[in-house]
C-alpha cells in the first residue's frame, strides 16, 4: 500500500489557530481530568455510527487521543491529527495511534482516498469553514469510506453569553454555527444529522469556567478584554447567572453528523 502521509506536513499559518493551538498545548497536561463532556459525545458519536468499515482512519483533532486508543483496539490503522503538539505528545506517550500528523483539519497532510473511515469529535468548530473542512475530510475518504464527526451549534454556552451580556455587554464566547448552516454544509453530501440539546450543571461558576478553560475551550478569536477575570467581575458573572437546583446550568447544542463517501 502506498504511504498515505504527505510529509510535507503544513503547519497552521493563521494566527488565531495558532492561539487555539496553544490553547489547547496548555491544557493537554490536565485535559482528560475536565473532558467528562466530551468524552461523552464521542461515546454518543460511536454508538450512532457502530464499526467503521477497513482498516485505515483518521482522528480528526485527537486531542488526548481517548477515541484514537478505542479505534486501534478495535483494530483498526489509526492516524491521529491535531492542532496542538502537546496534544499529539500526549497521545504518543499513550501509544495511543500508528502514526501522529501536527495538522489542520481544513489542510490536511493526506493523500486523496488514503482513509477508510474519519472520526471527529468536537473538532470542527474550530475551523474557519466548515464546508472546507467536510470537503478535505470527504477529499482523503477512499469510496464507500464513512466520516462521522460531533460539533456545536448555535445555542452552545448560551448562560455563559447572556451572563456577559449583563456584566458588560462584551463578547465573551465564539459563535457557532446554526444548525441550518451546518446541514446547508452537509447538503451536498449523502449524509444524516441528528442534534441534540445538552444541560450540564456546576455546583459553582469557579468549577465551570475551570473545566472551559481545562479543556482548552476558553480561546477567543476576538481576544480577550483586559480584567476579564478580576474578582469583583466573576462575582458579578455569578450573580447574572440563572440558578437552578441542580447548580449553575450550561447549555450545548451537539449535533452529529455521518457523510458516506460515494
Amino acid at each position: 500500500m502506498h504511504n498515505p502521509i504527505h510529509h510535507t506536513t503544513l503547519e497552521p499559518s493563521a494566527d488565531h489557530k495558532q492561539g487555539i493551538a496553544r490553547s489547547f498545548s496548555r491544557a493537554a497536561p490536565h485535559y482528560d481530568r475536565y473532558a467528562a463532556f466530551q468524552r461523552a459525545c464521542g461515546d454518543r458519536l460511536c454508538d450512532l455510527i457502530g464499526q467503521i468499515k477497513g482498516q485505515r482512519l483518521l482522528d480528526g483533532g485527537c486531542g488526548t487521543g481517548w477515541f484514537s486508543r478505542r479505534w486501534q483496539a478495535q483494530g483498526h490503522r489509526v492516524i491521529a491529527l491535531d492542532l496542538s503538539a502537546a496534544m499529539l505528545a500526549r497521545a504518543r506517550q499513550q501509544r495511543s495511534a500508528g502514526a501522529y500528523l501536527l495538522g489542520d483539519i481544513e489542510r490536511l497532510p493526506l493523500a486523496t482516498g488514503s482513509m477508510d473511515g474519519v472520526f471527529s469529535n468536537l473538532a470542527v468548530q474550530w475551523c474557519d469553514s466548515l464546508p472546507r473542512a467536510l470537503a478535505e475530510l470527504y477529499r482523503v475518504l477512499r469510496p464507500g469510506g464513512t466520516l462521522a464527526l460531533s460539533t456545536l451549534a448555535s445555542g452552545s454556552l448560551a448562560e455563559l453569553e447572556q451572563a456577559w451580556g449583563r456584566v458588560d455587554g462584551g463578547v465573551h464566547i465564539n459563535g457557532f454555527l446554526s444548525e441550518t448552516a451546518i446541514a446547508e454544509a452537509f447538503a451536498p453530501y449523502r449524509h444524516r444529522l441528528l442534534a441534540e440539546p445538552q444541560q450540564l450543571y456546576y455546583p459553582s461558576l469557579s468549577e465551570l469556567l475551570r473545566e472551559i478553560k481545562g479543556v482548552g475551550a476558553g480561546y477567543l478569536h476576538g481576544g480577550r478584554a483586559p480584567g476579564l477575570t478580576s474578582r469583583g467581575r466573576l462575582r458579578a458573572l455569578e450573580a447574572s447567572w440563572p440558578h437552578h437546583p441542580a447548580g449553575l446550568p450550561l447549555s450545548y447544542r451537539v449535533v452529529y453528523g455521518v457523510l458516506y463517501r460515494d
